[in-house]
């Protein structure tokens, strides 16, 4: 009896490393990553509260999606998650989005960098329809664009049109011009 209790030992533990390396070999199909990054991409853009004052971005780690970012509203950030989980194939979802602080000032330079970016001619093409692709972040006064236009003219330009609102401690331009290093 201790003979067959010690064999039986002996079999788990020389077979729980091939358990073990069969479970962390799991493999990813390209076309189903491709899939759930689209899927993710199109949820997060049909969220009714999305908006040019948001930034919600995704990191996809095998079947499992990172959400990134910041937004003005915590039901946002659920709603998010909330979108994510339910598509077929995603086996996690990490909400690591930030909720900006509800601040007056803040407000009232969201309304003044977009007014100053999307009312000036030459960037007035970007304004047009619902998903706007220059994003205004602000957080304590702070202002991060976040998007991507088509020239690096735009993207000067809008940094230089944001830090110009009275107000404005800082800009940091994160806009991304296709064709050009990230």
């Amino acid at each position: 009896m201790f003979k067959a209790i010690v064999i039986s030992a002996c079999l788990c533990v020389l077979l729980a490393p091939t358990t073990l390396s069969a479970r962390s070999a799991k493999t990813f199909s390209p076309r189903a990553q491709a899939r759930i990054a689209r899927e993710v991409r199109h949820r997060i853009l049909m969220l009714s509260d999305f908006g040019v004052f948001e930034n919600i971005a995704f990191r996809l780690n095998g079947y499992d999606v990172m959400l990134v970012g910041q937004v003005t509203r915590p039901s946002l950030k659920s709603d998010a998650e909330r979108e994510v989980k339910r598509i077929e194939g995603v086996e996690k979802v990490v909400n690591r989005i930030e909720v900006l602080p509800a601040s007056f000032h803040d407000d009232r330079l969201r309304r003044d960098v977009f007014n100053a970016i999307y009312g000036y001619g030459p960037l007035q093409r970007y304004g047009v329809g619902s998903n706007r692709p220059i994003h205004i972040i602000v957080n304590r006064g702070h202002v991060t664009l976040v998007g991507v236009v088509d020239r690096q003219a735009d993207k000067d330009m809008a940094g230089i049109r944001a830090n110009s609102v009275f107000g404005v401690f800082s800009v940091q331009n994160n806009l991304v011009v296709p064709g050009k290093g990230r």
